[in-house]
């Protein structure tokens, strides 16, 4: 329901029984009640890591995560009892509330939603192909639905990593396993086909392919019912607007983006939705301006370590010193956003980085770097160019055109 007010104190308020079940509960035996506890913590745990992930609170969920990776690895040890002896016990007592190999996946899917969210592409990446190749055993043996929806949610979030790593390729490849995945159980598909619109508008406003993406965002807007979902719509529709200098219909969509305003309880949507507010004033040359909103969008994105919020900024506010003639403040911004950039990976903004230094050095009489940030800027280029090209020749590109009825045969 989204009551996020009403569900953290209601966590903190369950914490101390937890902490204190083996002593409350010790007329069990100490390690039947110390097994309960362990169940007990990792479900408090998996609450709470999702409730800071849906409030786009990702520094703060770091050390709750961390005790979830060590809460799993406390019960997949060799030593821990299966579960098939744990719940010999009475039913009254027993709280498993699931297996813990779809443990296992679960947190492996935290993991990647935390990484993806702080920055951490090839973090991500690593833990997606552990999960799956989990998920993949487990099917083996038993068609669990919850699997099938892990699966979902995994290759959604690697979509979106590639499309951050310049790999349109590899994110289009997926959007046709993940129809795939989807087209074999409708109720699947009804649960994610908004978010299967969100993706699809992605990958078309990386191939710029503007008007596909401003059809798939409008579905998306059309079928979701979630909050979260449709401000994110919302706020790249805004970018798609802004990118074909389509000003009336931005300003049209002003009270659903506005950071005042914002339909959505994510810190993360919140700073994003600064950083388009400034964007639309550089691309109006309202300089003054986009650096306010970008200043509150770095105050925000550094608070909660949102890494490609922070480098998005960096290289605006580095482009809008350039446009003012101040090479010293542009290459106090761009550095940074080119060392955070490289570090996420994410390319889109080191190509950006790359021409803002090359011309700093120009300016700067400096013709051996102008030389090297204009290699390093070619390269950027040319990678994406060749990405580009490679993806528009698969099939799965022509999911970009469908918003209704089957999809697309695909071999």
């Amino acid at each position: 329901e989204r009551r996020f007010q009403e569900a953290n104190p209601l966590l903190q308020q369950i914490s101390p029984d937890i902490e204190n079940w083996v002593v409350s509960y010790q007329h069990l035996g100490q390690a039947v009640a110390g097994q309960q506890k362990e169940y007990l913590q990792m479900f408090y745990l998996v609450l709470q890591v999702c409730y800071y992930l849906m409030v786009g609170q990702v520094k703060s969920v770091k050390a709750v995560l961390k005790q979830l990776q060590q809460s799993i690895q406390t019960i997949t040890a060799p030593d821990w009892p299966v579960d098939a002896d744990l719940s010999r016990s009475r039913e009254a007592d027993q709280f498993i509330w699931m297996p813990r190999e779809h443990l296992c996946v679960l947190v492996y899917l935290v993991t990647v939603m935390h990484s993806m969210q702080a920055g951490f592409m090839e973090k991500a990446e690593r833990y997606t192909d552990k999960a799956i190749v989990q998920i993949s055993k487990l099917k083996t043996h038993t068609d669990s639905p919850i699997l099938s929806t892990f699966h979902v949610m995994l290759v959604e979030h690697m979509i979106q990593c590639r499309l951050v790593m310049g790999n349109k390729t590899k994110a289009v490849s997926e959007l046709g396993i993940l129809t795939k995945l989807l087209s074999s159980n409708s109720l699947l598909l009804s649960r994610h086909r908004a978010q299967l619109h969100t993706l699809l508008g992605l990958y078309a406003m990386s191939m710029n392919c503007m008007e596909a993406a401003e059809s798939q965002l409008n579905a998306a807007l059309r079928t979701s019912k979630e909050r979260e979902l449709w401000t994110f719509a919302n706020l790249n529709l805004a970018i798609v607007y802004l990118r074909q200098s389509r000003n009336s219909d931005f300003m049209a969509l002003l009270d659903r983006i506005s950071p005042d305003q914002l339909p959505s309880s994510s810190h993360c949507m919140k700073a994003a939705a600064y950083y388009i507010h400034g964007l639309q004033a550089f691309f109006s040359s309202q300089y003054g301006e986009s650096k306010r909103y970008l200043r509150e969008t770095l105050k925000m994105a550094n608070a909660e370590d949102l890494n490609r919020l922070t480098s998005c900024s960096l290289v605006l506010l580095g482009h809008i010193f350039l446009s003012l003639g101040n090479a010293k403040e542009s290459m106090n911004m761009v550095t940074p956003a080119m060392q955070l950039a490289s570090k996420i990976p994410d390319v889109h903004v080191q190509l950006w980085a790359s021409a803002i230094l090359k011309d700093l050095y120009r300016m700067q009489g400096d013709p051996t770097r102008e030389q090297e940030g204009q290699a390093m800027h070619t390269n950027y280029s040319q990678t994406l160019l060749k990405d580009h090209f490679a993806a528009t020749q698969l099939q799965e590109h022509q999911l970009i055109n469908w918003t209704d009825g089957n999809f697309p045969q695909i071999n």
